[in-house]
């Protein structure tokens, strides 16, 4: 069986090259299982018929991690999700918030510490596994620990992990950077079918001098 090793995408300035604003072929590169030998691994599918199932180069992806264990990697992708759920947003993306997370411990033993105590106390508070809980007692969970260090390290990590990849991108229909190619006006202003349609005042015609 072949993984996709998820990893966030860097984008060099003007480094954009999609050319009338659609999400291409996703570039994730293909390793094989023995090759992740991380302390955890992340492993899961993505669904049949999902707009990443038609741009991934294969339905299997896996993410490793360096310090924590697959069980505490598991733990912080479902904190992510309570703290931002999206039904349409894939494990997938989840888990590259435990990979970011990962790394933080891997660079810092206090990191490292905040994380696996913070992760510890979601389990004790859960009277087993965080992960295995319900949906309605994660949440519970996760709001008694609002404000403490642990929650808003994983908070902050949430927005850019889970919003600043090809993935999400695809998932919530934006095309990318557009401002190197003359902004959005003549390349689909109006292209988020998500969202409802404007009232025509609220959309003058654009004004190109």
């Amino acid at each position: 069986m072949r993984v996709i090793p998820i990893a966030t995408t860097a984008v060099e300035p003007g480094g954009c090259d999609e050319g009338a604003g659609e999400v291409p072929k996703l570039d994730l590169p293909l390793a094989r299982r023995e090759f992740l030998k991380g302390s955890g691994i992340l492993m899961g599918t993505i669904a049949t018929g999902s707009v990443l199932a038609a741009l991934a180069p294969s339905p299997v992806w896996a993410v490793e991690l360096k310090t924590l264990s697959q069980a505490e990697g598991e733990a912080l992708m479902k904190m992510g999700r309570v703290l931002y759920p999206h039904k349409k947003l894939a494990d997938a993306v989840y888990a590259l918030l435990a990979k970011d997370l990962d790394a933080k411990a891997s660079g810092d033993p206090a990191a490292a510490r905040l994380l696996r105590d913070g992760i510890a106390a979601l389990n004790q508070a859960a009277g087993g596994s965080f992960a295995k809980s319900t949906d309605k007692r994660k949440r519970e969970i996760v709001k008694a620990i609002e404000g403490q260090p642990f929650f808003a390290t994983v908070r902050g990590q949430c927005i850019t992990s889970l919003y600043d990849n090809d993935m999400a991108y695809a998932t919530f229909g934006y095309p990318g950077s557009s401002w190197e190619k003359g902004g959005y006006i003549t390349r689909g202003f109006q292209d988020l079918k998500w969202l409802p349609a404007p009232l025509l005042e609220a959309s003058p015609k654009p004004f190109f001098g």
